[in-house]
């Protein structure tokens, strides 16, 4: 299986968020951070990761605030935001392969083939597998990721 970069920068957005969310939590500063701080950390698009933000906002995982003091938070505890269901909020299951779509499919042997149901197998055991995971799981070691990350002040 592989994910789309869009999918991979919300991925990496999203853990930015739940460490300086807990980073709040702990400390009392606030818990945004612009796109320019992720972009700048991650030594990513701006541009790319706004178009990420965007969406991840409208599917109710993050929010904006605007003016000063602004930026970008969790709309929600990490723990209530699982993996699985950010994939699945980004990612088109009906591009892993041809015969997915049968409005484009040109596939000649899709009729008589079965390897659309093995995949369609495989991708539920891949999305399984992130269903079992939520964000507060991946950013369990928020310190490390935080010297990683440089977002210690």
């Amino acid at each position: 299986m592989r994910l789309t970069q869009h999918t991979d920068y919300a991925l990496r957005l999203l853990i930015a968020l739940a460490v300086r969310q807990q980073r709040a939590a702990a400390t009392g500063q606030p818990d945004t951070i612009t796109i320019r701080e992720v972009a700048d950390r991650y030594a990513i698009s701006r541009n790319h990761l706004m178009k990420v933000a965007n969406e991840l906002t409208r599917a109710g995982v993050v929010e904006g605030l605007r003016g000063r003091g602004g930026g970008l938070r969790l709309a929600r505890p990490a723990a209530d935001i699982g993996i699985g269901a950010v994939v699945r909020a980004l990612e088109d299951p009906r591009d892993l392969v041809e015969c997915f779509r049968p409005e484009t499919n040109t596939c000649r042997i899709a009729p008589a083939c079965r390897l659309k149901g093995v995949m369609a197998q495989a991708q539920d055991a891949f999305l399984s597998v992130l269903d079992g995971a939520t964000l507060a799981d991946v950013v369990a070691q928020p310190a490390a990721l935080e010297d990683l990350l440089q977002m210690a002040e």
